[in-house]
């Protein structure tokens, strides 16, 4: 039997999972009885015959009977929408972040857990097989002892991408917290696939988190910053991130060992193993898709691959964000403007990207002029 599914948010993100839920529909895993928008959908605009629709949620939910549901709204109303499903016994997954605060996830995880429903946050690159086998290759000693790792991600987004929606590039909005940051949205992946690589998925697995925020771009929140945190096991992950990239680039995570190093471009599953006595070996691999695995949790039993304890480390990041000071405008000496392409760069910042997830260093340590006594400690 498939799984009856209601889509909350079906514009922006939101038309990729209509499409893969179009995918899976075609596999008899799910099929879509509802979509939950303020503003309704046009036939022309879904790209075919529309199931139900309404702007109410929960009403949504008891008229077509869904048994799970897919959340990709603004980051304020997850924690609701998401205790909304799970009062009607509606299983989740939930797109990252899961939630704007670590309190309000807390609220989000434990009322999901007292209902007994599954939920599924919806970090992608959690679901390669790569993980795994990366996990595999560090157990079994391959690049010797981990002593950290790193994640980089340098990408390029438009002045337009600030203006896609009311809370994007905001800390907050009328009062709530929205925290959409480089490295708590479209970077997030980064963080919470560095984190997991160095066995530090649950909250409790982090001791400290240090901070350097910093925009380009005139929004509230950061587009150029870097993260490092110290887990309890004594480890290091560091992070850093920026939309500000002079020459954009896939996204990765190194694991940083004794004995050689391990390469994750997490957006394209591929692994790059270089170690000592060896020569490079390069691995690709397939990946899970999140839903998927929720109706395969759901039908068969199988391992549900990212439930909510599993980004608590993750969200403790987020808190970390939230709790430091407001991102510092970087001067306008730091950065130029691309008129064609209407975005703003940060000259050198690739680099600088770089550099962090290769020796687990800030901005400020690498001497980035702009960067200089601006870490926050949490």
């Amino acid at each position: 039997m498939s799984l009856p599914i209601v889509l909350a948010g079906a514009r922006g993100h939101g038309r990729w999972h209509v499409e893969n839920i179009r995918r899976l529909q075609a596999k008899g895993l799910v099929r879509l009885v509802g979509i939950c928008e303020l503003t309704p959908l046009t036939e022309e605009e879904f790209g075919g015959e529309l199931p139900a629709q309404s702007a109410d949620f929960g009403a949504l939910l008891d008229a077509t009977g869904a048994e799970a549901a897919v959340v990709c709204t603004p980051i304020p109303t997850h924690t609701d929408l998401a205790l909304t499903a799970a009062r009607r016994g509606v299983h989740l997954l939930l797109e990252k972040p899961p939630a704007p605060s670590y309190a309000e996830f807390r609220r989000m995880a434990d009322g999901v857990a007292a209902a007994g429903v599954a939920c599924q946050i919806g970090f992608q690159s959690l679901g390669s097989h790569a993980v795994p086998a990366i996990r595999r290759l560090i157990a079994e000693g391959a690049i010797g002892e981990v002593a950290g790792v790193g994640g980089a991600g340098a990408w390029a987004r438009d002045e337009a991408y600030f203006r896609r929606a009311p809370w994007a590039g905001r800390r907050r909005l009328n009062g709530a917290d929205v925290i959409d940051g480089a490295l708590t949205n479209p970077l997030a992946h980064a963080v919470a696939t560095a984190l997991v690589l160095a066995g530090a998925g649950r909250a409790e697995d982090v001791a400290e988190v240090e901070t350097e925020l910093w925009h380009a771009n005139a929004i509230e929140a950061d587009d150029t910053s870097c993260v490092r945190v110290t887990t309890g096991g004594g480890r290091t992950v560091a992070v850093a991130a920026t939309l500000c990239a002079e020459r954009p680039d896939e996204p990765y995570v190194l694991v940083h060992g004794s004995r050689g190093r391990i390469t994750f471009w997490y957006k394209q599953d591929r692994v790059l193993l270089q170690r000592a006595g060896h020569g490079p070996e390069e691995f690709e691999y397939g990946r899970t898709d999140l839903l998927e695995n929720l109706a395969a949790h759901l039908t068969a039993g199988a391992e549900l691959l990212v439930p909510p304890e599993a980004t608590g480390a993750f969200m403790k990041v987020v808190e970390a964000i939230r709790q430091a000071p407001d991102p510092a405008a970087l001067p306008e000496s730091a950065w130029r403007l691309l008129p064609a392409e209407r975005r703003r760069v940060v000259p050198g910042v690739d680099g600088l990207v770089a550099a962090c997830a290769d020796t687990l260093a800030l901005y400020s340590e690498l001497g980035a002029p702009w960067a200089a006594q601006e870490v926050s400690f949490r």
